[in-house]
């Protein structure tokens, strides 16, 4: 056999490796965006466009039919009370991504605000520490069941569902035999929704605005400049610059709605953080990077070396704790902590703002601003009903639909990205 024979191809003659043509979007500039946009439509990777789009049908809808809606009174009652359930959601986001469910989460913030107010107007607590008390409970709580679920091995519905008895049981034990429990007059707790800040005073809303916007833009400058210096592709400052216009005039024209009734409300101040907060834990720790691997595919992330009980444990303990903040704002808004908070369709409501936001209920796809656009789809739907007062049953049932919309959406697209091969 000739030495000609024998000699591997060489790098000139070898086939060029192929490239993930998504990895080029950014530097084929408009037209790799525009290609981009039409892959995922294709495969039906839609993101969030549905959801903005339907809050924008909802608004132009109520607003034709009342002239109310979109008026800066009614926008900002709507602010107020998206908090509560709002936060519950951003917990079931975070169990949606392990492809799990916690039915315990209405029972848990009725519980937390059952104890939060019982320690505070009853025993006289600081109500700080009550709060904080309350909190910690709802986090061991998250801890027992995230243990029976990984190291028991018990299925997480059933956890969950015994859960959501056990608890109902604990809120009812702790307000005893008249149910109700005031929260202190004009004290932490009470103030913790209805309180605005400044109570009027425009520089608190334009000043999240504009802070919010300005760090918005140095991160994303701050990441085009790591990118490029790893020699990476970078979004280019053309898009930069339209993405931080577009937010910017999103954020200014909120405030300024804001500002036309009493300012920016304390509910949505906490809300916001805490979506963005958990937003960069899951996007930008490797915390996050794990929870989205399991989601994924549990023996791939044990095979990778990811502790999978430890971070099934820490997800249920997360979104107690995010039902037990939620508990506080229902409190808060009704003046009390009774029999029925966290009953009802709080549960439902939660769970539906989670996967009509865009998180799928199959697990490894999702992120927490899913919370905030999902509950404004169902406290839009909500007020806008109430202001043409239909009855409290339609209502339910059109947030039935909505939800089954959202979840025939998320199979099909989940179906579509199978045929894709992605």
């Amino acid at each position: 056999m000739t030495t000609e024979q024998t000699t591997a191809p060489t790098t000139e003659n070898a086939a060029p490796a192929a490239v993930d043509p998504r990895l080029l979007v950014r530097e084929a500039g408009l037209a790799g965006y525009l290609a981009e946009f039409k892959r995922k439509l294709k495969n039906g990777d839609l993101g969030s466009v549905p959801v903005v789009l339907g809050l924008i049908l909802i608004g132009a809808i109520f607003q034709g039919i009342t002239g109310d809606f979109l008026k800066a009174d009614n926008l900002t009652h709507i602010t107020q009370w998206i908090a509560g359930p709002g936060l519950i959601a951003v917990g079931v986001v975070f169990v949606l991504l392990l492809g799990e469910i916690d039915l315990s989460l209405g029972s848990l913030a009725g519980a937390s605000a059952a104890i939060a107010a019982n320690l505070s107007a009853r025993a006289g607590y600081n109500e700080w520490l009550s709060c904080l008390i309350a909190l910690a409970a709802a986090v061991a709580i998250g801890a027992l069941h995230g243990f029976f679920f990984a190291k028991i091995g018990v299925p997480a519905f059933v956890v969950t569902l015994a859960g959501l008895l056990a608890w109902s049981g604990l809120q009812q034990y702790v307000l005893g035999d008249k149910g109700t429990v005031n929260v202190v007059h004009d004290g932490f707790l009470a103030n913790l929704d209805s309180y605005f800040l400044g109570d009027g005073d425009i520089a608190y809303a334009w000043g999240l605005a504009v802070i919010g916007t300005a760090l918005y833009a140095a991160g994303q400058l701050l990441d085009a400049r790591r990118r490029t210096a790893a020699g990476l592709a970078a979004r280019p400052m053309g898009e930069i610059a339209l993405r931080t216009g577009v937010l910017a005039a999103v954020a200014l024209t909120a405030a300024y709605t804001l500002n036309q009734d009493s300012g920016l409300p304390l509910a949505l101040l906490v809300f916001l953080a805490v979506v963005v907060v958990t937003d960069f834990v899951l996007r930008r720790t490797s915390y996050g990077r794990q929870i989205f691997a399991v989601g994924g595919g549990v023996e791939a992330a044990r095979r990778a070396g990811i502790n999978v009980a430890w971070i099934r444990i820490s997800v249920f303990m997360i979104s107690a704790g995010m039902a037990a903040l939620g508990g506080l704002f229902y409190a808060s808004q009704q003046g009390s902590a009774d029999k029925i908070l966290g009953g009802g369709n709080v549960l439902m409501n939660s769970i539906a703002a989670a996967v009509i936001g865009g998180t799928s209920l199959f697990g490894g796809r999702g992120k927490t601003w899913s919370a905030l656009l999902g509950i404004l789809v169902i406290q839009s739907i909500t007020t806008g009903l109430d202001l043409v007062h239909v009855s409290q049953a339609i209502q339910y049932m059109i947030t039935g639909a909505v939800l089954l919309a959202a979840v025939v959406l998320d199979s099909v697209s989940r179906r579509t990205r199978k045929t894709a091969a992605r």
